[in-house]
């Protein structure tokens, strides 16, 4: 029975990076991971990215970069607890502690929404759609079919491990040269667009020219290979993974009634089992008197306490099946009958009552106007400079070019990297940026 081993899982080594780091006192490699994140233009951008509410003028609600942090924080009090408990393994690195695992899970959801284009997971759809229309006019033609299939199903995770390990810092040499071990528990989906999981689960996890970057962590940390460029998920994926769902969950909820579109008594009744019932004699009186909005941030810690505490010992118990690749779904589904309930009633109540609310109708149907007139005018451009043999690119399509700097494809280029690094541009663009480039494409904005 192949089963995955902890001192392979936690690999301290950095990609990209020919030598291997020395351990600084108090700060491991790890650390180092979390700092090279938060000190990236690509993190600091999301900021001005959709979360949920795609160009929203409430202050309050949250960004990409606010849930990212947030997200951080649970993932750190995850793999702290969970390594707390597991530490005590034969396999067991002896230099690991359980700060240096909260570190990992944490620098890993400091990440995980790294790939996202403006807009958020509506602007992943609104870039495929455009691209399924372009290609039913022939545009892609000049691709392979597992080329043309990274575009059609244009992926926010497959372009956030670009994103690290390719356009920052140090460009198409490492990227930001994180540790194996960040970069595996990153890897949310371990397959390319080809997989049949892909169509399945409508995610994969690398494009096709990242793919040698996907195996060659996989084969560094010794993930189980279960089919062609298919890997079985990193055991701290999941401790990632259910930090976001807490956060998601949780958050939307109160970003909900911060906008008015759900009532608080609403969100109360739904953290009840956690919380108690409001009346009731174990109903927590910290919160009387005081808004909405605060009473909720306050009864937020105790729910995501119990969550987080559910989690972990979900994990523990699900040790061995994560170790050899086994786990089916996610680890939520493995947490106590509470936890099962309360994250799934958030979200059906976020996909009932938030994502189908007029004014999130009324944004995204902007945010796609917007993204059509960019990929209009950069997509065309991109080509026509990888189709041209004689340095001959016509005005129009040199003026474009310009605009993308570092990301401008060169002549000699195929298609398909043109394209890439094309995406490379309009998926690094922050909401604020899409409006006023496409504004001024439009002749709108001077």
């Amino acid at each position: 029975m192949t089963t995955m081993q902890w001192h392979r899982l936690l690999d301290d080594q950095r990609i990209g990076k020919p030598y291997k780091d020395h351990h600084e006192m108090g700060r491991t490699p790890f650390h180092k991971d979390y700092d090279r994140l938060i000190f990236s233009s690509a993190f600091r951008r999301l900021g001005h990215k959709t979360q949920v509410h795609s160009l929203s003028h409430n202050d309050h609600v949250h960004n990409r970069l606010t849930h990212s942090l947030e997200v951080s924080s649970v993932g750190r009090s995850l793999g702290i607890r969970v390594a707390q408990e597991i530490q005590q393994q034969p396999d067991w690195p002896a230099w690991i502690q359980p700060y240096d695992v909260g570190a990992i899970v944490q620098s890993a959801c400091l990440a995980h929404d790294i790939g996202n284009p403006p807009f958020g997971h509506f602007g992943e759809n609104a870039i495929r759609d455009w691209f399924a229309d372009f290609h039913s006019q022939g545009g892609l033609q000049a691709l392979t079919t597992d080329q043309q299939l990274d575009l059609l199903s244009f992926e926010g995770n497959a372009q956030g491990l670009r994103t690290l390990t390719q356009l920052e810092y140090h460009q198409l040499q490492g990227g930001m040269r994180l540790t194996y071990a960040t970069l595996g528990s990153f890897l949310k989906y371990p397959w390319l667009a080809n997989n049949p999981l892909a169509k399945s689960k409508g995610k994969y996890g690398a494009l096709q020219s990242d793919k040698e970057i996907l195996a060659q962590i996989a084969e560094r940390l010794g993930l189980i290979q279960l089919g062609n460029y298919h890997w079985c998920r990193h055991p701290l994926v999941y401790l990632m993974e259910a930090a976001d769902d807490i956060c998601y969950a949780i958050i939307d909820l109160e970003d909900g009634v911060e906008l008015g579109i759900l009532d608080e008594a609403d969100v109360l009744d739904l953290l009840a089992p956690i919380i108690g019932k409001v009346g009731d004699p174990d109903h927590t009186s910290l919160t009387d008197g005081y808004f909405s909005t605060r009473r909720l941030a306050l009864l937020r810690g105790k729910v995501i306490d119990y969550l987080v505490n559910a989690c972990a010992q979900a994990f523990i118990e699900q040790e061995q099946a994560l170790l050899r690749g086994e786990l089916e779904g996610d680890l939520i589904a493995y947490a106590d009958p509470t936890t099962q309930q309360i994250i799934g009633d958030a979200k059906q109540m976020a996909r009932q009552r938030i994502f189908s609310s007029p004014q999130r109708h009324r944004s995204e149907l902007g945010a796609s106007a917007m993204l059509e007139k960019i990929l209009d005018g950069f997509v065309p451009a991109a080509l026509e400079v990888a189709a041209c043999k004689n340095d001959k690119v016509s005005f129009k399509a040199q003026k474009y070019l310009a605009l993308m700097g570092t990301h401008q494809p060169e002549i000699d280029v195929s298609p398909y990297i043109a394209l890439c690094q094309t995406m490379d541009f309009i998926a690094g663009m922050t909401d604020k940026y899409a409006v006023t480039l496409a504004g001024q494409l439009n002749g709108e904005l001077w």
